[in-house]
């Protein structure tokens, strides 16, 4: 599995955004990675259905969606209905007693709708919190950093947590991407590549940067620099 470059669109600059996710396709980017935040799950507020809605009028890249809301589930068809091709929720948005029969709900109507089912795990939780959901899952996203800000520095612990997930994926027979979110860019591209990240989610790395499209190419050549 070859590693895909998903950019994240909260970086880019939305006065210019057709241009920016143009320049993104064109240098060669499979993946549009789109940070919602909802100001109570993480301490930050960004964007909703209707961008995504509008997003995908602009782009035929896939669009996947990273919920960072405390409610997922409620608004789940609202990002479905907007064009998202996969989403991403948090496990840590429920409440213990709560979280296995909602997370089952959501991974459910997911499969139903054709759509793309990730989990995210945050840095301070156990990857293991993952492995009951694997056999319904197509990905994980690992977080390198805690959620809510861009430009933070990688924590790289929590890149062991890729080959955990794999061979507990591979234990149960199923084939998992795992994408890693948080400081990745031309410094640490090679060493999360290493660790078996398949899918690098990049933003300010990528639109802040002098020359975008070396980037994006800087980063897929992390793979053979591994």
């Amino acid at each position: 599995m070859s590693i895909k470059i998903a950019p994240s669109v909260l970086s880019a600059d939305f006065g210019r955004l057709a241009e920016e996710l143009a320049m993104a396709e064109q240098a060669g980017a499979e993946v549009l990675h789109l940070d919602v935040m909802d100001a109570h799950f993480v301490p930050n507020l960004t964007f909703g259905p209707m961008i995504v809605k509008a997003i995908r009028n602009l782009t035929g890249l896939k669009l996947d969606a990273h919920l960072m809301i405390t409610e997922p589930d409620t608004y789940l068809d609202a990002f479905i209905e907007a064009g998202a091709d996969a989403v991403d929720f948090h496990l840590e948005a429920f409440e213990p007693s709560e979280r296995q029969q909602r997370a089952t709900a959501i991974l459910d109507r997911l499969k139903e709708a054709g759509v793309g089912r990730g989990i995210a795990v945050n840095p301070d939780t156990p990857v293991e919190w993952v492995y009951p959901y694997l056999e319904q899952l197509d990905s994980v996203l690992i977080m390198t950093v805690h959620p809510g800000f861009g430009g933070q520095k990688l924590i790289t612990e929590c890149l062991e947590k890729i080959s955990l997930v794999k061979a507990e994926a591979a234990r149960l027979g199923v084939e998992i991407s795992v994408g890693v979110d948080g400081g990745v860019n031309l410094e640490t591209a090679a060493e999360v590549a290493a660790a078996g990240a398949d899918v690098l989610v990049a933003g300010s790395a990528i639109f802040h940067a002098p020359d975008p499209p070396a980037v994006i190419r800087g980063l897929r050549s992390a793979e053979t620099a591994a």
